[in-house]
């Protein structure tokens, strides 16, 4: 079995590597002797098989030891320390980085595979290599799934489908990916599988005549100009002819009807060249010419892709590319391997890989847990890619269907932070537009502006997701922390006490009562409404303390309301509160603090009651735009509802919902919801509309 490997490492590596992984070898096939796979197969088998993935890819010896004894750690006593003192600890990384977590007990089967790519992703930040002995590792197990009880076959595929067939692809390892799709698709619908693959084979023979036509015409006018390429037909596949008919609902004649082909010549110059001539020959179907070349995709991929009309009216796909683009095209960031030199070409794609990488790192550290890593993960696996410029004409790859918020992220986090709007082509542009190929994208930042919530409804790369998620949970617990304060400061004023009076044997014992981590936590839980600000304050004040505070309790001090909202303060919808008016506030868990107008018949329960609802006043710089509700009785007459949204915006306010019921024959009732800054801003719009000829009473709706 070993001689098989030895033959094709001894092609292209020195003799003495060879011997390393000859050792390597050795040692993994004592260590796991008397195992055997569900096959029935010695389990050296296993990793024999790895390596030889990893030989036909021409990977450095290194990485053929580490498949070698990628399952040593997790299958026998053996430990990281002892691989690193035999073999060396870069071997060790390697095989640690591809291990599983075994020793923690996990919650669910989602989770043990989320920590595990976690973990990957961090082995993958110090060396590449891991993540391709990974891939080689699952190509094996994908290759003898049959022994495999029918769902863990299922789960499998569909693991390998969602996440190492994507990743195969980012890093433009297209081999594997193909096959990675072909043994998923048999696994997790075999009948489906089965049926489409008869259908392909029924389709080739009718096909044979039309693609020889095809191929001798292509042939003949190379040979005429005396160029030499190779071209090749170009088979489909079958994952992606089921994902057309599902995603593009089409019919199998309707795919099979294109015809593909590969044209391999020497130089980039001759790609263009050979693009000219297949345009003599064929008409090209404008729109369809895409040049990866000049752009290469983000995994490294180049080459030319033209749609042409051939003879009998049928569609032709063509791809025009080099040799060594062949090359990377099929290994992709393991051709990095084969090189003893290395070319511009092959560091690009590692620069690419790494950038990759070091993004999954710092999206890694932001996420809450690792099943939102890997959520964030499978989102940034996009195979299409838009590519912008920045203003100063950087070329920058994003993943189709992005936006302005997408590039901002994808430049730098704080620009991405700061965003307040957006320039495309020189024109003021939604934030939310989808951007498109060639476009040139200016981001407007603002000093003090902040992520918007509703970001997370519009933008697509797992970078920007997983950065305004990052903030918004910082920003929440600041918030939450602050309130807290306050709301426990408000409720030891009626025991006599103050906040910053507090002393730290107080603080331990309403720890120990609690069982929480820290203060800090307490205090955000108060200001998310999970504990009550009265309960907290009488756990840290004792009872022979309280009395003192009886003749205090009239002399506590409001709450000071200083933002229009944030993630911590809701106004009531029920009667639209705004700063000028007498307010009461009560908590709710999760949202926390909610301020209703005082009269409010929605706190009528609890109004009196100083646990569940407090004073409240507004701060003398509050500032913002506050919903309020008005009904306006008018005589109905033409152009009223004109005229009045006109006065409504002369006094800079914004009308958000208007609506207009009949009262009876003579009269109709307007009702509108519009933002203001205070009562004052509120009391001029209403002198405003009063003054119009056809109104008979303006009032406002307070819920009482």
């Amino acid at each position: 079995m070993l001689n098989v490997l030895t033959e094709k490492l001894s092609s292209y590596l020195e003799p003495k590597e060879v011997a390393k992984v000859e050792r390597a070898y050795r040692y993994s096939e004592q260590c796991h002797r008397g195992q055997m796979r569900q096959s029935g197969d010695p389990y050296i088998t296993h990793p024999l098989a790895v390596a030889n993935i990893l030989a036909d890819m021409h990977m450095d010896h290194e990485s053929l030891m580490a498949a070698l004894l990628h399952d040593v750690i997790e299958d026998t006593g053996v430990t990281k320390g002892q691989i690193s003192r035999r073999f060396g600890r870069t071997v060790a990384d390697l095989v640690d980085g591809v291990s599983k977590l075994t020793e923690i007990e996990f919650e669910s089967k989602a989770e043990q595979q989320a920590e595990s790519f976690q973990k990957m992703t961090l082995a993958m930040s110090r060396d590449i290599r891991v993540v391709l002995v990974k891939l080689a590792d699952r190509l094996h197990n994908m290759r003898t799934l049959g022994v495999l009880a029918p769902a863990k076959r299922r789960r499998i595929a569909r693991e390998t489908l969602d996440i190492y067939a994507p990743i195969a692809q980012r890093l433009g390892i297209n081999d594997i990916r193909l096959e990675f799709e072909d043994l998923g698709f048999a696994a997790m619908y075999p009948l489906r599988h089965q049926r489409l693959r008869e259908a392909m084979k029924a389709a080739r023979k009718n096909r044979k005549e039309i693609i020889a036509e095809i191929h001798q015409a292509i042939e003949m006018r190379l040979e005429n100009e005396s160029f030499p390429a190779l071209v090749k037909g170009r088979e489909k596949h079958l994952w992606s002819i089921y994902k057309k008919m599902r995603t593009k609902k089409k019919s199998f004649r309707d795919i099979m009807d294109v015809f593909a082909f590969r044209l391999v010549v020497d130089d980039a110059d001759d790609c263009y060249r050979t693009l000219g001539m297949m345009h003599n020959i064929f008409k090209p179907v404008p729109g369809e010419f895409k040049d990866y070349i000049a752009i290469p995709k983000s995994n490294g991929y180049q080459s030319l892709h033209t749609v042409l009309v051939g003879m009998h009216g049928v569609v032709i796909e063509v791809q025009i590319r080099t040799k060594e683009m062949e090359r990377m095209a099929n290994y992709g960031i393991a051709a990095h391997w084969e090189y003893k030199t290395g070319s511009q070409n092959v560091d690009g794609n590692q620069r690419r890989a790494n950038r990759w990488v070091q993004g999954l790192l710092e999206m890694q550290k932001q996420a809450g847990d690792s099943l939102e890593f890997l959520e964030h993960v499978k989102a940034d696996l996009f195979p299409d890619e838009v590519y912008v410029f920045t203003p100063k004409g950087t070329i920058v790859e994003l993943p189709s269907g992005a936006t302005a918020v997408d590039f901002a992220y994808s430049v730098h986090t704080g620009i991405g932070d700061s965003c307040i709007a957006c320039r495309v082509d020189g024109e003021l542009t939604p934030l939310s537009e989808q951007l498109q190929s060639g476009q040139k994208i200016e981001i407007i930042t603002a000093e003090g502006a902040q992520p918007n919530p509703n970001w997370l409804n519009f933008v697509i790369t797992a970078k920007a997701r997983s950065a305004i998620r990052h903030f918004l949970k910082n920003q929440q617990h600041d918030e939450s922390v602050d309130l807290g304060k306050r709301l426990l400061d408000q409720a030891l004023a009626n025991l006599g006490t103050q906040y910053n009076q507090l002393k730290k044997s107080q603080i331990k014992r309403l720890l120990k009562e609690t069982g929480a981590s820290t203060f800090e936590y307490v205090l955000q839980q108060i200001g998310l409404g999970n504990r009550v600000p009265f309960a907290v304050a009488n756990l840290l004040v004792p009872a022979n303390k309280r009395e003192v505070a009886d003749g205090k309790k009239n002399n506590t001090l409001p709450v000071v309301i200083d933002a229009s909202g944030g993630l911590l303060l809701h106004y009531g919808r029920c009667c639209h509160p705004i700063p000028g008016d007498p307010i009461l506030g009560h908590i709710s868990p999760g949202k926390g603090l909610v301020i209703h107008y005082e009269s409010c018949r929605n706190l009528k329960e609890i109004r009196s009651n100083p646990e569940k609802c407090m004073p409240l006043t507004w701060s003398t710089v509050v500032k913002g735009e506050f919903p309020v509700e008005i009904k306006v009785e008018v005589t109905p007459e033409r152009g009223f509802i004109a005229a009045l949204a006109s006065r409504i915006t002369e006094e800079d306010a914004t009308i958000e919902h208007i609506s207009v019921n009949e009262k009876d024959s003579f009269t109709s009732i307007v009702d509108v919801v519009l933002t203001v800054r205070d009562r004052i801003h509120l009391a001029d719009i209403m002198r405003r509309a009063r003054s119009l000829k056809p109104v008979r009473r303006i009032y406002r709706v307070r819920n009482k």
